[in-house]
């Protein structure tokens, strides 16, 4: 288990009510599923994309302690 920083931009900072916390997860698929568990969450947890240290990350990406991960929701435009 790997406690990452958590940076929520957008509309996903807006739901979970504050810029970024640290949590505990494996994967990122670990860590979309501990978010999604929050109903405000759940929604953007879906289809939002995810970065580990700026890099695009896939739900099988192992977390390593000191990380940070920042959860994009969709963007409008371009």
């Amino acid at each position: 288990m790997a406690k990452v920083t958590v940076r929520f931009w957008a509309g996903a900072q807006r739901a979970a009510g504050h810029e970024y916390e640290d949590i505990e997860a494996v994967t990122v698929e670990d860590l979309r599923d501990v978010l999604a568990m929050r109903k405000e969450l759940a929604p953007i947890c879906e289809r939002a994309s995810f970065l580990v240290d700026g890099q695009q990350a896939g739900d099988n990406r192992p977390l390593e302690d000191g990380q940070t991960v920042d959860v994009l929701p969709p963007f409008a435009g371009g």
